[in-house]
């Protein structure tokens, strides 16, 4: 129980990269498309070298994980957004990165 709850984690964690992607973009670009499925090859990979497996329990946890993972970097992209002196890209290392240097300067 305690390897899903650990994979889970991983997974939202993952995921919020994609998501503040996800919220940059057009509804149904290419990009868009991309930044929802991009993750699940990661996803499927990280439950067979577990050794988690494909159990109905999984699914509900990993799932959630998933979309919270994306929300939360929609909501972490939003939040950006409201900074009237910072322009928010798709990249959120980047956008951190820019947003450190500007705090550093001030």
């Amino acid at each position: 129980m305690m390897k899903l709850w650990l994979i889970g984690m991983t997974v939202l964690l993952f995921n919020v990269p994609f998501g503040y992607w996800r919220a940059n973009v057009k509804k149904f670009s290419l990009q868009w498309i991309l930044s929802v499925h991009v993750p699940v090859p990661f996803i499927i990979a990280l439950r067979l070298l577990s050794g988690l497996g494909f159990a109905f329990i999984t699914y509900p946890v990993l799932v959630g994980s998933f979309f919270f993972g994306q929300f939360s970097g929609k909501i972490i992209s939003s939040h950006l957004n409201k900074k009237e002196s910072f322009k928010v890209s798709s990249c959120m290392p980047c956008d951190f990165f820019k947003l450190l240097g500007s705090s550093t300067k001030e």
